[in-house]
């Protein structure tokens, strides 16, 4: 219980500030831990142990080389005697009030103890819970953050392929529109020039026409009368010749 108080009382001292910080690395060059100027090493979650409800196993641990096994219980019966046989420290009524305060104390850690320690753990584990719970929220928002960013990143990836093919679409919608021009004006350009053509043969037709209106006015307009009748005539005699030659073949 007390290794609790110890734990609890250092995490204290921890987030109280630079004292509490400076308390708390003091604390530790006690132990036989190696330290690290950085980065510091977390506290532990659970105290060291203890011999007796409040002294440190490190303390045996270090006089047993050098003095035994019962070497820390006559370091501590020396140092006590020494006090009374000095008379540094007197026994009086004080000393048993603190005897007393401190037998309500050990019966009550040892009957209340288990309790409060599985209350303080419940407690503990609850803080623990809710921490976890933010740092796997955190943990998932964070991972949604990764996944759009490398998500944004391929898009960014593709977007020289997008914009390659925007620029053969505008080329193409180029070609498209100049080739749609190039054959617009050579339909005007033909459109024109058959209507040139066609208007030569108009003309050259309207000249044959009067051409022939002419001369055939005038071929009509020298024929005379007599001339006229000797043609009919000639006409009538060939028609004859025409027709007995014709009777000729087919008896034949």
């Amino acid at each position: 219980m007390l290794s609790r108080l110890v734990f609890v009382s250092a995490s204290a001292l921890k987030s109280s500030g630079p004292l509490g910080a400076g308390l708390v690395q003091a604390s530790r060059s006690l132990h036989t831990s190696s330290q690290s100027l950085a980065p510091v090493p977390p506290l532990p979650e659970k105290g060291g142990k203890v011999r007796h409800g409040i002294i440190p196993e490190e303390l045996f641990q270090l006089l047993y080389p050098k003095t035994g096994v019962t070497g820390p219980y006559m370091l501590g019966t020396g140092l006590l005697v020494y006090l009374l046989s000095k008379e540094i420290y007197v026994i009086n009524h004080e000393t048993l009030v603190v005897a007393s305060i401190g037998a309500i104390a050990v019966y009550g850690i040892k009957k209340f103890g288990p309790s409060v320690a599985a209350f303080a753990d419940k407690l503990n584990e609850e803080k623990v819970a809710k921490a976890q719970e933010v740092k796997d929220l955190a943990m998932s928002s964070l991972t949604q953050a990764i996944e759009d960013e490398k998500k944004e990143q391929w898009r960014v990836e593709g977007r020289s392929v997008l914009f390659d093919a925007k620029r053969n679409n505008v080329a193409m919608l180029l070609e498209t529109n100049y080739r749609e021009r190039i054959h617009m004006v050579t339909n005007e350009v033909k459109r024109r020039l058959d209507y040139q053509i066609a208007l030569q043969h108009l003309h050259r037709r309207m000249e044959q026409e009067h051409m022939v209106s002419w001369v055939e006015k005038n071929v009509v307009g020298s024929i005379t009368p007599q001339q006229e009748k000797e043609s009919i005539a000639k006409c009538i005699t060939d028609l004859k010749a025409l027709a007995k030659a014709t009777q000729a073949k087919a008896a034949v």
